[in-house]
């Protein structure tokens, strides 16, 4: 694990930014732990000797590590959902399936740019306890709701069988499921498959059984 930060200086900053400054240390720092040992097998002192602040900063943003893993998990996915939004962006006009295709990539290449992401997001997370299994649901219906109606503006899109929300969360499972598998093979398979994989499970829900437009 690498070793515990520094103190840090706040000279001439305001407290908001203090705050803001001492979340991000303890978001990267979680994700460091929580990877790295497990959240089950890592503490509150673990996560303040790798983030180099102390308990007391610590109750000063949380009031416990599962409201730390929750935050951690939170900026992962809005990482990855600001991605999947500038992939779709950036491919500007085209088919269907050009279009769920770009965003995808840029998804997959977000999530896996960094072990810990994908270590936290869809191992760590999983099973901690009743509430944050309902902000998981949340997060996932939030994705699919995303998902459904970056698809249904694109021109060739069908209506997906049983209709968006019960194939979005048919999907939305199938990635979580996907990735968390993904990431625990070895050799870790690339990237690469990983989105061959996503790309034709969205496909086959909202194009065409042809694959036309």
């Amino acid at each position: 694990m690498s070793g515990a930060r520094t103190r840090h200086s706040y000279a001439g900053r305001s407290v908001a930014e203090r705050r803001a400054e001492r979340r991000a240390l303890f978001i990267d720092a979680g994700l460091t732990v929580f990877a790295q040992r497990s959240y089950a097998a890592s503490s509150i002192a673990d996560v303040c000797a790798v983030a180099g602040l102390s308990r007391r900063q610590f109750y000063e943003q949380y009031s416990a590590r599962e409201e730390l893993l929750v935050d951690v998990y939170d900026h992962v996915q809005q990482r990855a959902r600001a991605a999947f939004a500038d992939g779709l962006a950036a491919a500007g006009s085209g088919d269907a399936r050009t279009l769920m295709d770009a965003a995808l990539r840029a998804y997959v290449g977000a999530i896996t740019a960094d072990n810990r992401w994908v270590q936290v997001a869809f191992v760590e997370i999983v099973g901690v306890g009743p509430e944050v299994e309902r902000h998981r649901e949340r997060v996932r219906t939030g994705w699919g709701e995303v998902i459904a109606a970056a698809a249904a503006a694109v021109p060739g899109v069908r209506t997906p069988t049983g209709g968006w929300e019960l194939a979005m969360s048919a999907f939305i499972g199938a990635v979580n499921g996907a990735v968390h598998h993904w990431s625990r093979q070895q050799p870790r398979p690339s990237a690469d498959d990983l989105l061959a994989v996503l790309s034709a499970l969205l496909a086959a829900l909202i194009l065409p059984a042809s694959g036309a437009d």
